[in-house]
């Protein structure tokens, strides 16, 4: 008796539909197009694809409801990326009214760092004295503007601005050097 009462406890706690919601402030339009999430705000556009066997977006009113699948088998899978997703969506939001922003700075000891964007390439000239400079991806809308010794990174996708600071990051990586000695590079500043 104890077992089938532990069961159907559990019964009901399956049955209920996990989900989440996102308010979307003014001035910002939201359109879910099937599998698709697509937020316009005054500072630019954000895209975001998910999986529709595992979660359901709408619209309602000036909020999205994002809900789990009931598929038995997808259930808890779909359960945890609601969150996921709910995070995700309100990150766009942010994004389209207030941009995301990383700020790095260049160290170096003797050789003059040169750093300079165009187009789709964030190009490192000079670094431990290298005679090629060294790039790094600048990823979907990000931009990027270089004041002497400080590089800001902005965008209105947090993913697309982390990447992009990675990407800098990752192209002054010391290589077959002690990097306690050969230390150049650009860093996130902590300011």
């Amino acid at each position: 008796m104890i077992f089938m009462a532990k069961k159907a406890e559990k019964k009901g706690v399956n049955a209920e539909i996990v989900s989440g919601e996102v308010a979307i402030p003014e001035g910002t339009n939201v359109e879910v197009d099937g599998e698709v999430v697509r937020v316009k705000g005054p500072l630019g556009e954000n895209t975001r694809k998910f999986d529709g066997s595992l979660l359901s977006v709408a619209k309602e009113g000036n909020k999205i409801t994002v809900s789990a699948t009931q598929n038995k088998v997808l259930r808890k899978k779909a359960e945890v990326s609601v969150n996921s997703m709910v995070k995700e969506i309100s990150n766009d939001v942010n994004g389209v009214n207030k941009y995301f922003e990383e700020q790095m700075e260049t160290v170096f000891l003797h050789f003059p760092i040169i750093m300079e964007a165009k187009g789709d390439t964030f190009t490192i000239k000079n670094i431990f004295g290298e005679r090629k400079p060294r790039t790094a991806r600048i990823v979907g809308s990000t931009k990027i503007e270089v004041k002497d010794k400080n590089v800001r990174i902005y965008g209105t996708s947090r993913d697309d601005v982390s990447q992009t600071a990675a990407n800098i990051r990752m192209a002054c990586k010391v290589t077959n050097k002690d990097v306690r000695v050969f230390q150049d590079g650009v860093y996130h500043s902590l300011e």
